[in-house]
């Protein structure tokens, strides 16, 4: 992927979307930095809203893991549905508060004008019980190109763009991409410095039971062994994704914690922990 021309300055910010993040803060934090001159933009996950709204509709959420150790939401055709809902209210939620806060936020999916291509990974591999398992009927993918054209004519005229993790195959199939992995892929294509992934954890904890055990430094020939040794669940993904991110010309990556106050200005100064 060659980077579009845009601005050095360019952040990219992903928000986690996991129970206890405090989008209304984050918003908040965004929209003075917006103001204050500082170009974003901004990718948004969908989980626990997927989750909760499955459950309304009587198809719970399954979660696997797949041969390679990390953890995966299984997205059957019904699941894709329901993620395709949840992450459109949700990018339409922020957006709207955004507005409100006077930054002329733009909404957005991976499908729109093709922004996110991906190859789909029809076929799953799993470990269930210790064995090796082969889903099929899965509608995740693996992003193979970003078309930041249409985000960077967005920035330049003033625009926030929010993008939801949802990509399209070649044959028009919408698919779940994991949204870590396409903010990476998206800061990349724009040639931004800076990611920052706002989560519901601190950063890297060497034990995870005790949040005051954060990793502030991590460089970045140690990613592989803290993501083998150190990361669980979601971390591993995000530690995969700030690898792609560093191979790809970002700068910075740093994994904070959303759930507080001016969150996106504690990462920028140091909070969370930051790969380099």
């Amino acid at each position: 992927m060659q980077p579009a021309a845009t601005t050095k300055k360019l952040l990219v910010v992903k928000i986690g979307g996991a129970a206890g993040v405090a989008r209304a803060e984050i918003c908040a934090n965004v929209a003075a930095l917006h103001h204050a001159g500082q170009s974003l933009v901004m990718v948004h996950g969908g989980s626990d809203m997927t989750t909760q709204l499955g459950a309304q509709v009587g198809h719970p959420a399954a979660f696997v893991t797949t041969v390679s150790g990390h953890s995966s939401r299984y997205t059957d055709a019904r699941t894709l549905e329901i993620f395709l809902m949840a992450t459109a209210l949700l990018n339409r939620q922020l957006c709207a508060r955004l507005n409100a806060l006077g930054v002329r936020a733009v909404g957005l999916s991976g499908i729109d004008g093709g922004l996110l291509l991906a190859d789909r990974k029809a076929v799953l591999q799993v470990i269930a019980d210790g064995k090796r398992r082969v889903l099929r009927d899965d509608h995740t993918g693996s992003i193979k190109q970003v078309r930041a054209d249409l985000v960077t004519c967005l920035l330049q005229a003033g625009h926030l763009p929010v993008i939801a993790p949802v990509a399209i195959s070649d044959d028009g199939t919408p698919l779940n991409v994991d949204g870590d992995r396409a903010a990476a892929q998206l800061a990349i294509a724009l040639g931004a410095p800076t990611l920052i992934v706002l989560s519901n954890v601190p950063g890297l904890l060497r034990d995870v039971q005790n949040e005051q055990s954060l990793i502030h430094q991590l460089p970045a020939a140690e990613l592989q062994h803290a993501q083998d040794a150190l990361a669980h669940g979601r971390m591993k993904r995000k530690l995969l994704a700030a690898r792609e991110a560093l191979a790809g010309g970002v700068l910075r990556v740093t994994i904070a914690d959303g759930r507080s106050t001016a969150p996106l200005s504690a990462a920028l100064n140091g909070a969370g922990t930051t790969i380099s």
